[in-house]
Order: C-alpha cells, then structure tokens, then sequence
C-alpha cells in the first residue's frame, strides 16, 4: 500500500479556471498517477484544473485552501479548515 499523501494550499485562477499547482518534489509526484484526466506535469508541477462543479459543491474560488491527498488510492480535494478560520 502506498504511503498517505495529504498536502494543502490554494487555488488560483489561471486562465479563468480554478488550478491547484501542486510540486512534485513534496508528493505531486505521488499523485500524478491518480489524477490521470483531471491534472498534468508542468515543469515541476502537477497542475489539476477543478471542475466548475466540484468548485461549487466545495464552496471554493480563488485563494480558498483545498486539502489534496491520495487516501483510498483516489485522488481527492477537500475544502480546508483554513477557510472558514476567523469568520466566526
């Protein structure tokens, strides 16, 4: 079984889509090959575009944190705790 790959950081918006840069060298590597469809290697990047959908249903834009990680052997975006930090 592969070791749990579980990193955080922000969307941005490149050319009008949502695209999370994750680099290879702290586990875009890992999750390359479970992103198959939804993301590519640009440089030292895994580059994922979130669809529309999945943007809607996380309730994420530009700037909001996401939580990526290989657990299950799927790779998977979740909305991060960090974005709802201080609106209370």
């Amino acid at each position: 079984m592969a070791d749990l790959i579980s990193l955080e950081g922000v969307v941005e918006a490149i050319d009008g889509k949502l695209t999370l840069r994750i680099p290879l060298a702290v586990g875009g590597d890992a999750l390359a090959p479970l992103a198959t469809g939804i993301g590519e290697i640009d440089n030292d990047d895994l580059v994922v575009i979130i669809p529309p959908w999945l943007a809607e249903k996380l309730r994420i834009g530009p700037g909001s944190f996401v939580v990526v990680d290989n657990a299950n052997g799927k790779f998977t975006i979740t909305r991060s705790a960090l974005n709802d930090e201080g609106s209370g």
